[in-house]
């Protein structure tokens, strides 16, 4: 089974940023806007201009779990929004080919565990990566 529905796949390949939330070795949250790439295998890598020096990935290498959120509003006469949040394992990882011109090769990658995702493939759904939809 794969990690995310055909319709979520579709919609992550129509926007281009999202935002990262991790947490330092002091339990303290940063969130920041950032660029992402979506693998064939259901992981996410989130690439910068400098990637390796940002506090981000800092802290991926000291607490390795981040949740990452693409959302939009598709009508704000009616208020339709609609997003996906990605939480799982993250990697700061190094020497990687960089996934876009200019970008570094330091990247985070994340594992998904839990999707949730919203306005996309119907109402708000939420599950474990790669198991079937269930209502939240």
């Amino acid at each position: 089974m794969t990690v995310f529905t055909e319709g979520e796949l579709d919609y992550l390949a129509s926007q281009r940023l999202g935002r990262l939330a991790t947490v330092d070795a002091a339990g303290r949250v940063q969130n920041n806007p950032t660029a992402f790439f979506v693998n064939p295998d259901g992981t996410v890598d989130i690439g910068g201009h400098a990637m390796g020096g940002t506090k981000k990935f800092r802290n991926v290498r000291e607490h390795p779990e981040a949740a990452f959120v693409v959302d939009d509003i598709v009508s704000p006469d009616t208020w339709q929004v609609r997003g996906i949040e990605i939480r799982g394992r993250a990697e700061a990882l190094t020497g990687q080919p960089p996934p876009a011109p200019g970008f570094s090769a330091e990247i985070i990658r994340i594992h998904p565990r839990r999707i949730i995702s919203w306005g996309i493939d119907g109402p708000m759904t939420s599950r474990e990566a790669g198991r079937p939809h269930d209502v939240a």
